[in-house]
Formats: C-alpha cells, sequence, structure tokens
C-alpha cells in the first residue's frame, strides 16, 4: 500500500528532541490552585528511582518530583544535554542524579545501564519507564507494519527487557516498577489506533510482569493519564486551534469537558501520582492501572 505522511504537528513527532518555544498557546481556564497548596513530604527518602525517559512535560517533572520526595536517580533517554540539565534540577533539591545516555532499544545499552546505576547507588527501589513513541496518527491499516513495529520497540519491548535486567536488583530491595501508560486504551478513535496498539499490549505486560515478579516481592504498576497540560500538547492544542479555527482555550474546553473536574491534569500532578505506586504507601499495590485523568474515566 502507498505510504501515508505523517500529518502529526511537530511537537508530537519528536517529542525527545523538539525544543518548544515559549510562545505556545495558554488556556487561562487551567487551575493550577494546587501548586499553592501542595508540601512535598519525604515520601521516597534514599530510594533510588531508575527515570527511563527525561523528555518534556512529564519527564521532566516525575524527575523534579522525585527529587523533591527525597528520591536520589538516575537519568536515562538518549539526549545527554537534556538529562544534564535534569541532572542539575534534581541537585537542585539537594538529592544525587547520574545521567546514563542510553538508547533503550538497544540490549547492550540496555545492560550498561543497570551496571551503571548499581555502580553509582549499590542499589535499585524503581524502575520507572516513561519513554515512549507516537505512531502516525491514522488509521491502523493505513499505518506501516515497520512504523508499528518502531513504536512498539520503545513502548512495549523497551519495558520488559529493562525490567528483566533489572529484575534482581528489584527483588534484592522489595522495590517496584511503574509503566507510564495512557488513557488512549480506553479511546477507539481511529487516530489514536496505532498508539493504543502498543499502550495495550503495555497494559498487558505490565499485568504479566506483576504475576510473574509477584513472588520475587516486586510490585508492578501502570499509571493512565489523559491529556497533561504541558508544553507538547500546548503545542498540540495550538494545532487543533488552527486546523479547525478556534483558539486555544476553546480546544482546552473541549479536551476538559468529559472530566469530573472540567480540566486537565497538569504534568505535577501525573508525577506525584505515580511515585505514589514508588513509596512504602502502595507496598500491598502491584498489578494495578492508575487513571490519573480528572475523572475522564471510570471503572
Amino acid at each position: 500500500g502507498v505510504r501515508r505522511a505523517d500529518r502529526r504537528p511537530a511537537a508530537l513527532r519528536c517529542p525527545k528532541d523538539a525544543e518548544l518555544s515559549n510562545d505556545l498557546g495558554y488556556a487561562q481556564a487551567h487551575d493550577t490552585s494546587i501548586e499553592e497548596r501542595y508540601e512535598p513530604v519525604p515520601l521516597l527518602k534514599d530510594k533510588v528511582i531508575v527515570l527511563s525517559g527525561v523528555g518534556p512535560g512529564l519527564g521532566r517533572a516525575l524527575g523534579e518530583e522525585a527529587a523533591k520526595l527525597g528520591a536520589d536517580l538516575v537519568l536515562a533517554s538518549r539526549t545527554a544535554s537534556r538529562l544534564e540539565k535534569m541532572a542539575a534540577v534534581v541537585e537542585s533539591h539537594g538529592r544525587r542524579a547520574v545521567v546514563v545516555p542510553t538508547d533503550i532499544t538497544d540490549e547492550a545499552s540496555r545492560a550498561a545501564l543497570v551496571e551503571r546505576s548499581l555502580e553509582a547507588f549499590g542499589r535499585v527501589d524503581c524502575l520507572l519507564n516513561n519513554a515512549f513513541a507516537i505512531p502516525p496518527m491514522d488509521p491502523i491499516t493505513q499505518i506501516s507494519s515497520e512504523a508499528l513495529a518502531k513504536a512498539n520497540e520503545t513502548n512495549v519491548f523497551a519495558p520488559l527487557r529493562l525490567s528483566a535486567l533489572f529484575a534482581d536488583a528489584l527483588s534484592a530491595s522489595k522495590g517496584s516498577i511503574i509503566m507510564l501508560n495512557s488513557c488512549v486504551v480506553f479511546s477507539s478513535q481511529p487516530e489514536y489506533a496505532g498508539y493504543k496498539l502498543s499502550k495495550g499490549a503495555l497494559e498487558h505486560l505490565a499485568s504479566s510482569l506483576a504475576t510473574e515478579l509477584g513472588p520475587r516481592g516486586i510490585r508492578v504498576n501502570s499509571v493512565a493519564p489523559s491529556y497533561i497540560y504541558e508544553d507538547v500538547n500546548r503545542g498540540y492544542f495550538d494545532f487543533l486551534a488552527a486546523v479547525e479555527g478556534t483558539t486555544h482555550e476553546e480546544v482546552y474546553a473541549a479536551k476538559a469537558a468529559p472530566t469530573d473536574l472540567k480540566r486537565l491534569a497538569s504534568p505535577q500532578e501525573v508525577a506525584r501520582a505515580a511515585l505514589f505506586l514508588a513509596s512504602d504507601l502502595a507496598s500491598a499495590v502491584t498489578g494495578q492501572m492508575l487513571t490519573v485523568d480528572c475523572g475522564e474515566f471510570h471503572d
């Protein structure tokens, strides 16, 4: 068949490498008052978290919020300069950070990440699989098998192999694995089908790993946000507003309308919910997927 052009806006095509500008639209209706009320507590004091996927938005929030909760971090992604910036943020909160440039789709690079993590800290308490790839936003029958396979390498097989490679260390610490999933698994829109394919597989992988690794004391859970109001989606909302002849504010309102809270979650809110699962407060929680979506989807 004919290979269709990738019609996604630049912010979605290159979420790890795009330098997003400060002149993105911003919805005045977005409620940030929680930031005035929230006070971090040392839920993760002296725990070591390996964060795979340190990109704009959620990746950055996961690293900073973990540090605020008392964790030390191993930071892994392809882009060394981004890792160094994230390490500086972690260290600004009085915690240690180790930078390990990693191609998580390469087995030797994954093994090196495990070796470097244990060399630096001697233990690992949580593996946080946040890296992701988005295939073309076309109906799934019109996406090439190569494009689907490439997304699955990052979204499914890399988390599987990292979980396997870190299993001994996590068993020793009675630690946990957290998969960053997506509420796309509840959606049937054709443009999300390719992404849903890999995130649906990731959900089932987490469930299987919870059962397999549970006897070794390892908990495995998932977190599924819906739209997160951060730079990538701000750029996407600008794109939709231009295509639809509306405004950024109207796009935000439309995306927030299905939620109970009538707003979208911030990356900090999603990060804090995810990090709860890494804490000892969640010591009996495994095999679960926590939706962080301001009440968009209900059981």
